[in-house]
């Protein structure tokens, strides 16, 4: 089995639930007060390792409360943190949360998620990888670092994974370092100028991407569920029907279970299977990385997950 190294943030969430958003100058009472590890670094980093996957995280927290606290989460789902560094004057990352009708809205302070350069990402790679392991990577750190650790990988010959969340301008020049791209419908149209909803347009977004040079593309679409184009096998996922609550690490534990599957040798439809049961059942709870479910629940969803994976088109 490859190692999964995942270099992106951790954030403290503060998640509270409400009737509707408010107006601008209103105050709303609200309900369901939550303080949960995540940002999508540390989330997939869980969700690949709850998946029985080799994980090592590299990124930074501040030296406070929350940093303590998003170290022993990592630890405690068995994700190594040795490369997590602690940093001086500067704050963990938080993630302020309204959760409405089962949707949420996110705030971001990015905080020490922005400090580590490429050469400290490099630096944790000189320790950790080996060719054929999995580099998996987002964009909530800085940008400059992202793009020189994601050609380091590549060139150490690693299996890369870019999740371009928060959606941002891209170098056309980043598609030849990717093995593998996901994302979800918002960051598709940044992308390529295209919406994913419908068949059609699902087909022209995972062609555009494709056309880039990336041997792999998954697209997430909420509740219809995923779609896959790899080489020249296309597939369509639908998500096993659970009673969704909160989707707030539903697309983190989608990208987390997915890498966690190829890591481990699983072709990729039955990858896509895993990866369509372990993010319905993310939905069914509240907040982030205690969302995320372990492998023996996937499991017991996977058989019935794979027989809504089918060929597209």
């Amino acid at each position: 089995m490859a190692d999964v190294i995942v270099f992106g943030s951790l954030n403290m969430d503060l998640s509270i639930e409400a009737d509707r958003m408010p107006q601008a100058g209103e105050t709303l009472s609200g309900r369901g007060f939550l303080m949960n590890p995540g940002g999508k670094g540390a989330n997939q980093a869980v969700a690949a390792a709850r998946m029985g996957a080799r994980v090592h995280m590299v990124g930074a927290v501040g030296e406070d409360v929350f940093g303590d606290r998003m170290v022993a989460a990592l630890s405690d789902a068995g994700v190594s943190s040795r490369h997590v560094r602690r940093l001086t004057g500067v704050p963990t990352g938080v993630a302020s949360i309204a959760r409405v009708e089962g949707d949420n809205r996110i705030i971001l302070d990015a905080g020490a998620n922005r400090m580590l350069a490429a050469d400290d990402v490099s630096a944790s790679l000189d320790a950790l990888a080996k060719a054929g392991d999995v580099f998996l990577t987002q964009l909530e750190c800085s940008l400059e670092a992202t793009l020189a650790a994601l050609s380091d990988a590549r060139v150490r010959g690693m299996y890369t994974v870019l999740n371009p969340a928060p959606a941002c301008p891209l170098p056309e020049s980043v598609w030849a370092d990717v093995d593998l791209v996901c994302a979800n419908e918002t960051e598709c149209e940044a992308i390529t100028g295209v919406f994913p909803h419908d068949d059609g347009t699902i087909c022209s977004a995972l062609e555009r991407l494709a056309e880039r040079g990336v041997p792999t593309v998954a697209l997430t679409l909420g509740d219809r569920g995923s779609a896959v184009l790899s080489g020249d096998r296309l597939l369509r996922a639908t998500p096993p029907r659970c009673d969704a609550v909160d989707t707030t690490c539903a697309g983190d534990t989608y990208i987390g279970a997915l890498v966690a599957g190829l890591a481990g040798g699983m072709d990729i439809q039955l990858a896509l299977a895993w990866a369509s049961a372990a993010s319905a059942l993310a939905t069914t709870r509240v907040g982030a990385q205690q969302s995320i479910p372990s492998r023996d629940e996937v499991e017991a969803l996977a058989g019935r997950a794979a027989e809504l994976v089918c060929p597209m088109g």
